[in-house]
């Protein structure tokens, strides 16, 4: 058990000590757990620390307590959720969707007492680029969630080629989206299954196209067996980059109307970043395209860049124009040029 010092801290406090001690738990083994990392990282004295758990055995034991309570508690949570409505009385149809969005005057929040999105208005034409930037937390990713009727606006309207996207079913419209994220959805099975995932009628001539335009082909015919390679449980057995270049030529194959690239290249090198970005921009061709990153290299080519903050539009306008304006967006990219030229 805790020690009562580390019962009396503050909520802030305690929080510091367990979220640098589950980083450094999920880092390395538990027998080789750093006791002096978690003090570093929780900035804490090593005298103190003890004061707080007896040994790490202690601190192992609690933290998975509250991780099992915790758990349990989100388990019920979602279990009491209401389950979406998917049909929609007098649906649009999504068949002929060119790709044309507007968001309209949107105001929304998780909690209804506390707005996070204000006032949020952009055009987008069909075919055309959208880069949102911005700090961690502005609100750029929920953006997407209101897009795709994960959530619904507290006001305003998004509209999908001049349809409210709630005259959609919610099923037909996330069939409109494609998307790549950093977490790549791949499953244990071969490389051609893996990329026919996204669109289980195609065939393997097909496929293969799909695999050329998103520079995939080259290694995947260095690996065994070709695109009958199969990939592990935990698809360890290829790079993080090439899962990445998997997952848009499964994103071409499906052939959607509008793509979400959600920091799709932020966990890879800069030389694995340039092919991957070829591959996106065949992927984007002819496509609306909604790019969220933090790496603002990837976006400068945008037709248009929103920059958000505080879910509001801080700056809008292309890469030179938001430059000129020697702005919000000019700091944050001059800055991330920087930290290039240090390395």
């Amino acid at each position: 058990m805790p020690t009562q010092r580390f019962l009396n801290l503050k909520d802030s406090k305690k929080n510091a000590i367990l979220e640098a001690a589950a980083h450094e738990f999920a880092r390395v083994p538990y027998s080789a757990v750093s006791i002096n990392q978690i003090i570093k990282e929780a900035e804490i004295s090593r005298g103190s620390f003890y004061t707080y758990f007896e040994d790490k055995d202690d601190l192992m034991r609690y933290m998975l307590r509250g991780f099992r309570d915790t758990l349990r508690k989100k388990v019920f949570e979602f279990l009491e959720e209401e389950e979406e409505d998917q049909e929609h009385e007098g649906a649009v149809s999504v068949e002929n969707v060119t790709g044309e969005v507007k968001f309209s005057h949107v105001n929304f929040g998780y909690n209804p007492n506390q707005t996070i999105i204000n006032d949020f208005s952009v055009d987008v034409k069909p075919g055309q680029k959208i880069a949102i930037v911005g700090p961690t937390g502005a609100g750029k990713t929920t953006m997407v969630k209101l897009l795709m009727r994960f959530y619904d606006v507290n006001s305003g309207q998004i509209l999908l080629d001049n349809h409210d996207v709630r005259d959609y079913n919610r099923r037909d419209l996330r069939k409109a989206f494609g998307m790549v994220l950093q977490d790549t959805w791949l499953y244990k099975g071969t490389i051609m299954e893996n990329i026919r995932y996204g669109r289980l009628d195609a065939t393997d001539e097909e496929v293969i196209a799909a695999a050329k335009a998103a520079h995939a082909h080259h290694f995947i015919m260095s690996q065994p067996g070709g695109y009958q390679m199969e990939l592990n449980e935990e698809t360890s057995n290829i790079s993080q980059g090439q899962k990445q270049l998997l997952t848009i030529a499964r994103a071409i194959l499906a052939d959607n109307k509008i793509m979400i690239l959600d920091e799709a290249t932020s966990s890879v090198d800069t030389r694995t970043e340039e092919r991957i970005q070829k591959a996106m921009d065949n992927l984007m061709k002819g496509r609306t395209s909604f790019v969220i990153a933090h790496r603002l290299s990837t976006v400068r080519n945008s037709n248009c860049i929103v920059v958000i903050e505080h879910g509001e539009i801080e700056e809008k306008g292309s890469h030179e124009s938001l430059l000129a304006k020697n702005g919000f967006y000019a700091n944050l990219y001059n800055s991330q040029f920087e930290k290039m030229e240090t390395v």
